[in-house]
């Protein structure tokens, strides 16, 4: 959301492999890839359990950055293990 596009991604696989699916047209600005700089923040529109546990780190930084709950994620450090509609917030 909101291009309304949808994915097919093997489970355990990293959001960051959107990049590769879309063809560098993915909507989530990918920036450090370790989840320290923010560029990434998604919100998961449904499916908030189709994703691997959010460690107390990613936790503690997207509550910094005024994104606290489960239903915000570092699309760089969740992996995909259901199907889920997730959207940018940048």
């Amino acid at each position: 959301m909101p291009q309304n596009v949808a994915v097919e991604l093997p489970a355990n696989t990293p959001l960051t492999d959107l990049e590769f699916e879309l063809h560098g047209q993915t909507s989530i600005p990918f920036g450090c890839r370790l989840g320290v700089c923010g560029a990434c923040v998604i919100e998961v529109v449904e499916g908030v359990g189709a994703f691997d546990s959010k460690g107390a780190g990613e936790a503690d930084f997207l509550a910094t950055l005024g994104y606290p709950g489960d239903a915000f994620r570092l699309a760089c450090q969740c992996r995909l293990q259901a199907p889920a509609t997730i959207r940018s917030v940048f």
